[in-house]
């Protein structure tokens, strides 16, 4: 029965629509493979006890693909937070340290919590937490998971993307950065060129600061968009805002490495 159910969330999890998936696969995948990079050996070596074989590139989706399981359906909201549109980073932040409601930035806090401090966290839980986290930093470095409410983080705002009808929010979970087709492992190698003062300025960016930073990018794009079902230059809309995914995915894949190593390797 096990595996009868895993071919069925197999097969589901390639229907899922890609606006559900920050990043989409490849862009997960991308943030992952730097993270892997910069792990501590005293956190590569704890990660293994928790993922086994299962590489942080390999973990990274799991969040996304149990969401075809009914009884994981809660953890949907653990993907993003909702910010008013105007409001200042300390507007935010008050939400954000205020709001009960499960979203990206308190799941995250307690999970990092209960991985560095709850010495009886059952090894279930410790594999669950470990590829939420993976998946979820990644999840916030996407500008629209830190985007309005009233749209769903650009999911309503329709748009044409050449001739193909899509949506905001899914243009920057995947179109963008498949454009460019490379693998996971070629577009880390070709992301991944950093300084050690650029990893430890990022790295001590508060999740925060981080979160408002994705906003205030959601929010200058938000403003490019003139009217409903705005057919978009997909070349021109690629030049202007490829290097901005990018350099997305590669402060993402830092910051994780960061969180990781906080948590394991010290």
């Amino acid at each position: 029965m096990n595996s009868i159910k895993k071919l069925i969330l197999a097969a589901l999890f390639f229907y899922l629509p890609t606006q559900v998936m920050a990043w989409g696969q490849l862009g997960h995948r991308v943030v992952a493979q730097i993270a892997d990079s910069y792990l501590t050996p005293k956190a590569r070596l704890e990660l293994g006890k928790i993922l086994g074989n299962e590489s942080l590139a390999m973990a990274a989706n799991w969040a996304d693909f149990i969401k075809s399981d009914p009884s994981y359906k809660y953890l949907s909201q653990w993907h993003y937070v909702d910010l008013k549109q105007g409001a200042t980073f300390a507007e935010s932040s008050l939400y954000l340290k205020e709001d009960t409601i499960p979203n990206a930035y308190n799941k995250l806090n307690f999970m990092i919590k209960e991985l560095k401090t709850n010495k009886a966290l059952a090894k279930d839980k410790k594999l669950m937490y470990v590829r939420l986290i993976i998946h979820i930093v990644g999840d916030l470095h996407q500008p629209f998971h830190a985007g309005r409410a009233d749209d769903q983080g650009g999911n309503k705002i329709q748009l044409m993307w050449g001739n193909e009808q899509t949506n905001l929010h899914s243009i920057w979970d995947s179109k963008l950065i498949e454009t460019q087709q490379y693998s996971y492992t070629e577009y880390a190698h070709n992301l991944n060129h950093t300084t050690a003062t650029q990893r430890a300025e990022w790295q001590k960016t508060d999740l925060l600061h981080v979160i408002y930073e994705s906003n205030q990018i959601a929010e200058s794009v938000y403003n490019e968009i003139k009217e409903p079902n705005q057919k978009l230059n997909t070349y021109k809309y690629i030049f202007d805002h490829i290097h901005t995914a990018e350099e997305q995915m590669l402060k993402g894949g830092v910051r994780l490495a960061g969180i990781l190593n906080n948590i394991f390797g010290a």
